[in-house]
């Protein structure tokens, strides 16, 4: 190794120290604060009692532990300036009330780790940084002893001869405390680096929970706007275009009554355009049905699966107990699912029954679909049974079905509604 290579390794230190002075520095004063309020009660001699000096202990903790979102992201602020990113941990609980939000915040670990970091990692790191300027300032003062002493009376010098070797020494110390000082930044501000990503950043199972719970916010945000622009396009034909197939097939209809002198062609032609427009209304109804009914919109689950029932060719015994209708979302699931499992019945069962049941326990809208059919269903065969599964796995509800052979087969479907 050459001499200026050796050089550059002695004085790395200085030129590496610089920024984690800064770095140090920066955090003296949000740690003052949290050892301001902890300190606060104690300030003139502290309380006597044991209810006092609890209360004394309790309500500066329970401050620092509301002011620790704050607290971290100033700190978030602080380390990143040094090139150090702490991901920040999006809230699961974003609605609820005020106490809501708060008690999840103080239920969650991530929290938790945040308040032993200001309450303990913090100070101390602060503690050390001021003890280290005063090292950087002492060194710094007894590196220059020269300086001080020549800014001195000459009569002094003159009068102390022994001055110049007691001065060496406090430079050689100067030195090495200055030195020292720009070892210890150093390794103090990694040592808080170690921390910080241990206590403020979330860890990966925190990381995947939260991805998680975002992915799945996404989702239901897909399902609503899904469901919104089913019912806008329902709302569209049944407006518009059904209504005006409905005119048209009155009109033709009153031109097959009042044009009876027409050719037998021509009135064959126009009996024909009245028989398709009666067909093509039909057709139409069948598909805003299917898009999203509009009487599960305007009248909720009883009614829109009464005219389901209805329409199918065996008797369905409907039971529908809801003290209150659930989201839109959850409602056209539970319409849909029931629908679907119907035309199954009617397709493969050759069930003489079918009974519905419908009712809500707690925060869980159970929907049963159970025949009297062969039985013998099996989700995997590539019935319509997959599609109901994935209907209900997209708003988060569980699906089950138990089809022996000879039957009876009973699709019991779980949807969660909220409390």
């Amino acid at each position: 190794m050459d001499l200026p290579s050796a050089a550059r390794g002695v004085l790395r230190p200085f030129s590496e120290s610089r920024r984690y002075i800064a770095f140090l520095v920066a955090g003296i004063p949000v740690q003052a604060v949290a050892l301001l309020v902890i300190g606060v009660p104690w300030l003139t001699g502290g309380p006597s009692q044991a209810l006092s000096v609890l209360i004394a202990i309790l309500i500066p903790l329970v401050s620092l532990a509301f002011a620790s979102p704050l607290l971290t992201a100033i700190q978030r602020r602080r380390f990143r300036g040094l090139g150090v990113e702490l991901p920040l941990l999006a809230s699961g609980q974003q609605g609820g009330t005020l106490r809501e939000r708060a008690t999840s915040w103080l239920q969650a670990r991530m929290s938790l780790r945040q308040v032993q970091y200001h309450l303990l990692v913090g100070p101390l790191v602060a503690l050390g940084a001021v003890l280290l300027m005063l090292l950087w300032l002492s060194g710094v003062g007894a590196s220059t002893i020269y300086l001080w002493v020549w800014a001195l009376p000459a009569n002094w010098r003159m009068s102390d001869v022994g001055y110049s070797t007691q001065a060496a020494y406090v430079t050689v110390a100067g030195i090495t405390a200055v030195y020292s000082a720009a070892c210890l930044s150093i390794r103090l501000a990694r040592c808080d680096i170690r921390m910080a990503m241990n206590l403020l950043r979330p860890t990966f199972a925190e990381q995947l929970v939260a991805r998680v719970d975002e992915l799945t916010q996404r989702r239901a945000a897909i399902i609503e706007a899904t469901d919104a622009e089913r019912r806008r396009i329902e709302r569209d034909l049944h407006d518009g275009v059904q209504q005006r197939l409905v005119s048209l097939a009155v009109n033709l209809g009153m031109a097959r009554v009042q044009l009876s002198d027409l050719p037998e062609d021509a009135w064959d032609v126009i009996d024909e355009a009245h028989r398709e427009a009666k067909e093509a209304i039909v057709e139409l109804s069948n598909l805003v049905r299917g898009l999203h009914p509009a009487v599960l919109e305007d009248r909720g689950l009883d009614a829109a699966l009464s005219g389901i029932a209805g329409r199918v060719p065996i008797p369905v015994r409907l039971m529908v107990d809801l003290p209150s209708r659930p989201s839109p979302t959850i409602e056209s699931a539970a319409y849909f699912v029931v629908s679907e499992a119907l035309t199954n019945v009617v397709k493969h069962a050759e069930a003489s029954r079918v009974d519905v049941t419908v009712e809500r326990i707690g925060a869980t809208l159970l929907v049963v679909i159970g025949d009297d059919g062969c039985g013998g269903a099996d989700p995997s065969g590539g019935s319509g049974l997959i599609g109901l599964s994935k209907r209900v796995a997209a708003v988060d509800g569980g699906f089950s079905i138990s089809s022996p052979v000879g039957g009876p087969t009973v699709i019991t479907v779980e949807l969660p509604c909220g409390s």
